[in-house]
């Protein structure tokens, strides 16, 4: 992510990052985890495959002595979610910021790993998806909830997971049955 659009990221999700966990997704170097540490967020999850950025984000995790509130899984990200991972329960920030050609070479799997991660989310969360232009955000789940903001060549997505998900009155319900 470059500079100017983690800049206007954190810009727009703002004072929500403060008392959250964040969740960095494809996370490389883990700038963006640890921008959300600098501004309030409690903890960290770093998901990342790459052994040799791995090694830069453990060295950039040390060298702000954060290693007490930061946590590395070193796995494919897509490999690591469908094993049903534990993390806190306290609402998340998740950065989803992947090499942008995912959202080309493999669109619904990326859709499913959005979908499948706000789920996921506990209430109060925030995701936020980075992707370049060539992504059609109006392929995401209930894409009028997504703010969605250009920042060519990026392109940025922001979510809310209210306190309590509204009800759809058109989905019935074991009670309805």
């Amino acid at each position: 992510m470059k500079d100017r659009v983690r800049e206007a990221v954190f810009n727009l999700v703002g004072p929500s990052i403060k008392g959250k966990h964040a969740v960095d997704l494809f996370a490389g170097t883990g700038a963006i985890g640890l921008e959300a540490i600098s501004r309030g967020a409690t903890s960290a999850t770093f998901i990342e495959c790459h052994y040799p950025t791995v090694r830069t984000l453990s060295e950039n995790i040390a060298t702000l002595a954060v290693e007490s509130r930061c946590e590395v899984i070193v796995a494919d990200t897509f490999v690591w979610l469908r094993q049903a991972p534990r993390l806190v329960l306290q609402p998340w920030v998740v950065f989803i910021s992947p090499p942008y050609e995912f959202y080309v070479s493999r669109t619904e799997a990326m859709l499913g790993l959005v979908d499948t991660i706000y789920g996921m989310a506990p209430p109060e969360s925030v995701l936020m998806v980075e992707s370049d232009q060539r992504f059609d955000a109006s392929l995401l789940s209930e894409p009028e909830r997504w703010d969605i903001r250009d920042y060519p060549p990026a392109r940025v997505g922001i979510r809310r997971k209210p306190a309590q998900e509204p009800v759809d009155s058109n989905v019935s319900t074991a009670k309805d049955v």
